[in-house]
């Protein structure tokens, strides 16, 4: 019997977890008397709302969505979920929300914002983690704290397939298997996050910086090669040159490799290859880390992506973990993007000083802040 056991993976283990959770929250919310949006016959005049915010109660037809390319042209998806879950100004330095929001049925995407207290469309900074993480790692307070006090805001949310977007799908599918689907949606919800949090104005998505790990790393490629809002990027470890990373990535199980290896799945990937998309980044301030002890991108792969940067772009190596830390330590919990985003934050200061100070209303400059 103990053989049996032995083939079930991490996946089938999170995907429980994720199955308890979703159904502690569906019980919740029905407590609450909120439509589940999949037992409302359609009502397109009169859509069920919740303070003003449509539901996905109305459930619209599927989008179509290419996974060929980062850029949403091709792709024809609109807002069809938006829910205030939290709210949070304990904190005399920040405020918090959740908002749940989706753009694809049955894909909903908690968003974690954070606002500096006083301060009028801060730049925003997002953050996207390696998979399998998703934003809890990045919700602390004493990095939120930090982001406030350089004026700046930040998004946190999961990339796709992982996390809280981990659902109802079977247990051989998950984000590697489904490569082409995880990095293109990924790379688009960036870009209808920004287009989201720039038409509700209360952050400055023009002026964003993103961090990326791993995964998270490629998707952040991906996405600023086609969106110039994005203006600075750091990014740690980032995956790509599929053939080589394919073969000898640790992140691989071994009885899945050779799926991965073969000219199909790798044609699938290839259009979609942060070292195609890398050339593309010369007019943002970027900065690749490699950790050559790392496995999860092997060596190999690491020097692909190195060399297809162009010369704008800062390359740091590591011989180990250690020395990374030592590295990390030192910056701080901002990091590199916090010391060069103060610039933005800087102009956005002076042009809220300046509406301030030339508003009929207000008297006194900035003495309102």
């Amino acid at each position: 019997m103990q053989n049996l056991f032995v083939g079930i993976n991490r996946r089938f283990v999170a995907m429980l977890a994720m199955g308890l959770c979703f159904a502690t929250w569906s019980s919740a919310q029905q407590e609450k008397n909120v439509a589940n949006p999949r037992s409302v016959p359609p009502d397109s005049e009169n859509p069920p709302s919740i303070a003003g915010k449509v539901l996905s109660s109305v459930l619209a037809p599927e989008p179509s969505e290419t996974w060929t390319t980062p850029s949403l042209a091709g792709s024809h998806l609109q807002l069809i979920e938006e829910l205030q879950l939290q709210s949070d100004e304990t904190d005399p330095t920040y405020v918090t929300e959740v908002t749940r929001v989706a753009w694809r049925n049955g894909d909903a995407i908690d968003l974690y914002l954070m606002k500096p207290v006083g301060v009028k469309k801060a730049p925003l900074v997002a953050y996207l983690l390696d998979y399998p993480h998703d934003s809890d790692a990045f919700l602390k307070p004493e990095l939120c704290r930090a982001l406030a006090r350089k004026g700046l805001s930040a998004v946190f949310f999961a990339t796709a397939l992982t996390g809280q977007r981990y659902q109802g799908r079977p247990m051989k599918e998950w984000f590697v298997s489904e490569l082409p689907e995880a990095l293109a949606t990924s790379a688009h919800d960036v870009q209808m996050i920004l287009d989201y949090l720039g038409n509700r104005g209360d952050v400055d998505v023009d002026h964003t910086s993103v961090y990326g790990e791993g995964s998270g790393a490629s998707i952040a490629i991906l996405a600023a090669a086609v969106d110039r809002r994005i203006r600075m990027l750091d990014l740690l470890s980032p995956w790509g040159d599929w053939p080589d990373w394919m073969a000898k990535s640790t992140r691989i199980p071994e009885n899945e490799r050779a799926n991965f290896l073969k000219p199909e799945f790798l044609g699938h990937t290839a259009p979609l290859d942060p070292v195609k998309w890398l050339p593309e980044l010369k007019s943002q301030k970027v900065r690749i880390r490699n950790i050559r002890s790392l496995t999860e991108t092997p060596v190999t792969a690491q020097q692909k992506i190195e060399a297809a940067a162009p010369s704008n772009v800062e390359i740091v190596r590591y011989d180990n973990v250690q020395a990374y830390g030592a590295a990390a330590t030192s910056e701080g919990p901002l990091g590199w993007i916090g010391q060069h985003s103060q610039r933005a934050a800087a102009r956005q200061y002076r042009a809220n000083k300046n509406a301030l100070s030339t508003s009929p209303s207000v008297k006194g400059g900035d003495s309102q802040r």
